[in-house]
């Protein structure tokens, strides 16, 4: 039983697209773009403040972080989208999961550019 040139190069060449797909795949997730914050002092001490509740695994400090978001969400200070990403990192807190979470929020603040 032989295998012609042809179904090799076909199995080859699908090998290829398949590790090419992937590559683009990874490369876009990881550069996604994060939801900016914008220039509010308030804002930035605010999510200042979560990182250390956040590190220190402090409950207080993290649901005052919560409604003082909360608040700036209200006066639209933060962005929605911002909004989103810091909700979720309060919730994953929530849920006993402090350095996931802290983890989660400081990749958010490396992506922030101030102007």
């Amino acid at each position: 039983m032989s295998h012609s040139p042809g179904a090799s190069n076909q199995k080859w060449g699908l090998g290829l697209l398949a590790l090419v797909l992937a590559a683009g795949a990874i490369y876009f997730a990881m550069r996604r773009v994060e939801p900016q914050l914008v220039a509010d002092e308030e804002v930035f001490q605010t999510v200042d403040a979560l990182f250390t509740a956040l590190t220190s695994r402090s409950e207080p400090r993290l649901e005052d972080c919560e409604a003082r978001l909360e608040k700036l969400c209200e006066e639209g200070r933060l962005p929605p989208q911002a909004s989103t990403v810091l909700d979720d990192v309060i919730r994953q807190a929530h849920a006993g999961q402090w350095e996931p979470a802290a983890q989660r929020l400081y990749d958010f603040m490396l992506a922030q550019r101030r102007e």
